[in-house]
């Protein structure tokens, strides 16, 4: 490791190391626009200049310079200081000055660095350069002459979304940032360029001029609209939640998230349920809450009672639903409400075993029943990250345009019964192999024969496992492991006519099933669920509670409540406590703190941040079948979950990005 001396104290830096990273590692601040850590180096905006011996006698831009033995650097000489001084001047020539109202006012790194670096005046008296709006579509609002053509954005697009849809036309004084053919930006990650612009270029446009930074308070939280679980901070104002940011972890989500996760909190203020309903004479009518627990008191449900969990509930409201059923003498449970069947009784077969992060490293990969883009989008960027490291990807299902090389093996499930030589010959040869199975493989049955391919292909070895299979709901991993799961899934419960049906958040199931059931929803938005139940108890979104997720890669993660529900809106677990006086039993909490004390003292790993253990892999079932062909479950992916459903914002990206035209009401 080389030795070099920053500002006088002397450091060792790892190999391949940055004159910036290494001048970091020494705890010293280099101010930068174009150099991001999780992007290639452009050395275009010149503002990390230091002066380095041996070398030239003038000053040198850190992060394009590698950093050798012996070397001296000064990032506080008269020399760094004057040069800083002159970039920064040059960088504001053409900068409007719009602070006042732009959006990235309070968290611009523009203003900032001019503060801390800049002459404190300009010299600078002629017309200012101008650049027309360009459209990058629903998300990203455009003022393009504030743009210094750091070009993070040109380069996230490229080597992070792996879409080319933003690059530079012109060259010198008239250059300009642009989408392609000025046409919106349609990756699921595309706003993370917001994030990455260090100046008000590129803002949010469904956040335009709503708040300023120090206005907002800031809570820590998880992202409930796939099974990812991406770290995200709630930016919320009185009783309104403005914005959600992601955080970084470089575990799960790095620092991106996907669009959906950023916009769909505009729809936690629409379509809200805040009164208790219940149905009379076939029609909805506005009630209380007591009359709402004799009704179902009245129902006498006995052990004839059963739950189901919709994909973004947390983990204490399933687990107070346990007891509650548990006390009335029911198990039936389930929490895959789409009708999803497959074996749960070894965790670790449905578990994302490679680890998130992991899988960037696999050499060869096999994904079978996954439309990986629009399920889990952060787990897409690593899939193209292996691929730039030689990986080489194989698809069992419908094609859909991958953002890496890939080869589609066709869409009948019962492929992997006789893997085409190419797959099975790279997956022979690969040290590190790993297949993913996605949720519309495991229904149709592709659990055992992907296990058995794990086997034939060694996929399991010392420090290896790469049998994973990726679920899209951010509650499923958490309701597996608090036994939210019958040996036939949804039918099991179908079955067995349960006179009272608790539905917690879920609005995909099929109600119909459930004729002669009385059917109570609790949740928080008036989408299909509601317009279904006969009795509704208005419950509380993710940002208004405190929860455990846990995500499909079996990582337990707790999210904090940013607001307030709305109206007589409750959290999910008051509710279910409230109803449990109302059937006269006993559940055996009466706050938050025992009703989470119980679930841990019931399943450890729910007590304990980070990856669950779920021990070894089950052995495969030789005898079991998949076969059909294979149909992905999102059909759109702006509109996955009621919050998503009733956001504009996502309506429109729905609209205009993916053209499904007009959006019906949620009940339609």
């Amino acid at each position: 490791m080389p030795k070099v001396t920053v500002d006088g104290q002397e450091i060792e830096v790892p190999a391949g190391a940055t004159v910036l990273q290494a001048c970091e590692l020494a705890g010293k601040e280099i101010p930068r626009f174009c150099y991001h850590e999780r992007l290639s180096i452009a050395g275009n905006c010149r503002m990390c200049l230091v002066e380095v011996s041996p070398g030239p006698p003038k000053p040198q831009a850190s992060c394009a310079l590698p950093a050798g033995e012996g070397q001296v650097i000064r990032t506080d000489s008269e020399m760094v200081k004057k040069a800083r001084e002159g970039v920064m001047e040059f960088l504001l020539i053409n900068h409007p000055l719009d602070c006042p109202i732009c959006d990235q006012g309070g968290e611009c790194d523009l203003q900032d660095q001019a503060v801390a670096y800049g002459r404190g005046g300009s010299r600078y008296h002629e017309h200012k350069r101008a650049v027309t709006e360009k459209n990058m579509g629903p998300l990203i609002k455009t003022t393009m002459t504030r743009c210094i053509h750091c070009t993070r954005c040109v380069r996230f697009s490229e080597e992070v979304a792996g879409v080319d849809e933003i690059g530079a036309l012109y060259r010198g004084e008239s250059m300009q940032i642009t989408t392609y053919l000025e046409q919106a930006a349609k990756h699921e990650m595309s706003a993370n360029v917001i994030d990455l612009c260090p100046v008000g270029a590129l803002t949010s446009a469904p956040y335009a001029f709503e708040a300023r930074p120090w206005e907002l308070k800031k809570t820590l939280s998880i992202d409930v609209s796939d099974a990812i679980g991406a770290n995200i901070r709630i930016d919320s104002r009185g009783r309104e939640v403005l914005r959600a940011l992601p955080r970084v972890n470089d575990d799960v989500n790095e620092e991106w998230i996907s669009d959906k996760a950023r916009f769909q909190v505009d729809g936690l203020t629409r379509r809200r349920l805040d009164k208790v309903f219940v149905r009379k004479n076939g029609k909805l009518a506005e009630s209380s809450w007591e009359e709402a627990f004799k009704k179902i008191a009245a129902a006498k449900p006995g052990n004839s009672i059963a739950a189901v969990a919709g994909d973004m509930v947390d983990c204490e409201t399933m687990f107070a639903a346990k007891k509650l059923l548990g006390a009335l003498g029911s198990t039936l449970l389930e929490g895959r409400q789409t009708g999803l069947t497959y074996d749960v009784s070894n965790l670790a077969a449905v578990n994302f075993n490679t680890t998130l992060a992991g899988i960037e490293t696999a050499d060869a990969i096999l994904v079978v029943g996954s439309h990986v883009r629009w399920e889990a989008p952060l787990l897409n960027t690593r899939l193209r990250k292996a691929a730039k490291a030689g990986a080489k990807i194989f698809l069992i299902g419908p094609e859909w345009e991958t953002t890496y090389p890939a080869t589609f093996l066709g869409s009948d499930v019962g492929l992997l019964h006789k893997l085409p030589k190419e797959a099975a010959d790279a997956l022979k040869g690969a040290e590190r192999p790993a297949i993913v199975v996605g949720g519309a493989a495991l229904g149709k049955g592709a659990l055992h024969p992907a296990l058995a391919l794990a086997e034939k292909y060694k996929l399991v070895k010392d420090g290896w496992n790469g049998f994973n299979s990726l679920h899209f709901s951010a509650a499923r991993m958490g309701g597996l492991m608090l036994g939210f799961a019958q040996a036939g899934g949804m039918a099991d419960l179908i079955a067995a006519k349960p006179k009272v049906a608790l539905f917690l958040g879920a609005d995909e199931a099929d109600f119909s099933q459930f004729g002669d059931s009385l059917k109570v929803y609790i949740g928080h938005h008036g989408d299909k669920g509601a317009h279904a139940a006969d009795i509704i108890l208005p419950g509380a979104a993710y940002t208004e509670k405190d929860g455990t997720f846990v995500n499909t890669e079996g990582r337990v993660q707790y999210a904090e409540k940013a607001v307030f529900a709305p109206g007589d809106a409750r959290e999910d677990w008051t509710i279910l406590r409230a109803l449990a006086d109302a059937l006269g039993v006993d559940v055996g909490f009466d706050t938050f703190d025992q009703l989470q004390a119980a679930m841990i003292a019931e399943v450890p790993a729910l007590g304990e941040e980070g990856l669950a253990d779920y021990g070894a892999l089950p052995a495969a079932d030789k005898g079991a079948k998949a076969e059909g062909e294979i149909a992905y479950p999102i059909k759109d992916f702006y509109l996955t979950n009621p919050i998503a459903r009733a956001s504009t914002v996502m309506q429109q990206c729905s609209a205009e990005l993916l053209g499904q035209g007009e959006l019906a009401e949620a009940a339609e």
